[in-house]
């Protein structure tokens, strides 16, 4: 049984530690997104809807206390349940592949499904990380920082600082000209935020705000400016915080649905997935990871590369886009083609979902049949989704 993707919505991206979601709880943002998601399709009895999957790259803290089930909890009837998946920065698109197989096999008829991720609130590596003693002193390479990462693969790769500033530097340009055309506005869910303060005289105000546009893309980004940042995670490197993705935080959540459930509610799909597939390369270059997943996942779909009109990579890094990029022989016109994560931000556990609904508002702007979503993944992974515009 064939399952389509029926809608799909996100929020703008805010900058982590200081924008407009710092104080905002994944789980209260996430909420918002599904509810905006289900009132789009009034023919749905959200009764009906089978399971919520939520992707998230640090489950815990705020992020914590099987947050897919709270989730649901607030967004859902309370017969729907939910859970947690985390494939960190590949957990977006896992939860969109969980419930498309679901419907597959005939488990599911209506599964939400996408990440939340609030990198403001829950840091990288979480509050109390633990490392496995035999693996650190055995394996040092395997808990390499995601930055370290990055600069391995610069230099397996032949990545030169040049080629990564000015990768950066192109991805704040197409990300700024797509938001001053309003290419984001119709996949974008405004939140109202509220924050609490005390002011100068000791009286307890609040003030409200609605977060609707992107916050990462940084207008006064040149070339210039990028090549006097200094590396942060290796001396004499070549990565800086100018061409790595920007933490952030935000949600994005997309409808799955059965045909057999599409048919009676008399619905028009966007999209079906055709193919995932996910892979493992050694955790020193992890950036590399989909290399090996994209070309698996377009042989499952039946299809050859050069059928792939439009790609979406997680863009972690500079180094490592451009890495897969030449390595797979890529077309760079076909690739981020609203900008990356460098500008736009990179949400973690939603960036998979994220991604995919920007996919496909821009295909469906240029009439495209076949698009791929594709992420490196911490610990030596890379994911990739093969959709195809219906």
């Amino acid at each position: 049984m064939n399952a389509y993707i029926v809608k799909g919505f996100r929020t703008a991206v805010g900058k982590a530690n200081k924008g407009g979601f710092r104080f905002m709880r994944p789980d209260d943002l996430a909420a918002q997104v599904i509810k905006h998601l289900v009132a789009s399709v009034p023919e749905l009895d959200p009764a009906r809807i089978d399971d919520l999957i939520v992707g998230n790259a640090v489950p815990e803290a705020e992020q914590g206390m099987q947050m897919g089930r709270m989730v649901a909890l607030l967004s859902l009837p309370i017969k729907v349940p939910g859970m947690v998946v985390n494939r960190y920065c590949g957990s977006g698109l896992e939860t969109i592949a969980i419930a498309a197989a679901k419907i597959h096999a005939g488990m599911a008829d209506c599964i939400v499904a996408g990440g939340t991720e609030s990198m403001s609130l829950v840091p990288t590596i979480g509050w109390k990380t633990v490392l496995n003693y035999d693996i650190a002193s055995q394996h040092p390479d395997w808990y390499s920082s995601m930055g370290a990462t990055a600069e391995s693969v610069a230099a397996e790769f032949n990545v030169s600082r040049d080629d990564q500033d000015a990768f950066a530097f192109q991805s704040h340009q197409k990300a700024l000209s797509a938001i001053q055309s309003g290419k984001f506005k119709n996949q974008i869910v405004p939140v109202t935020v509220t924050e609490t303060y005390i002011d100068e005289s000791g009286k307890r105000k609040s003030k409200q705000s609605v977060v609707d546009t992107d916050e990462g893309p940084r207008v006064d980004t040149s070339l210039e400016g990028l090549s006097k940042l200094k590396p942060v995670f290796k001396q004499g490197g070549s990565v800086t915080a100018g061409n790595s993705s920007q933490t952030s935080d935000g949600a994005s959540f997309v409808l799955v649905m059965s045909e057999r459930m599409v048919n009676e509610l008399k619905l028009k799909p966007i999209a079906r997935m055709m193919s995932y597939a996910a892979s493992g390369v050694e955790p020193r270059i992890m950036g590399i990871g989909p290399v090996e997943a994209i070309p698996l996942a377009v042989k499952q779909a039946g299809l050859t590369l050069n059928q792939i009109e439009q790609i979406e990579l997680n863009e972690a890094f500079a180094a490592q886009s451009l890495a897969v990029i030449r390595q797979l022989d890529l077309n760079p016109e076909i690739i981020n083609v609203n900008g990356g994560a460098i500008a736009l931000g990179h949400p973690l556990g939603c960036s998979g979902a994220k991604l995919s609904v920007q996919l496909w508002e821009e295909m469906r702007l240029r009439n495209q049949k076949y698009g791929i979503v594709s992420a490196c993944v911490g610990g030596g992974q890379g994911v990739a989704g093969v959709y195809e515009l219906i």
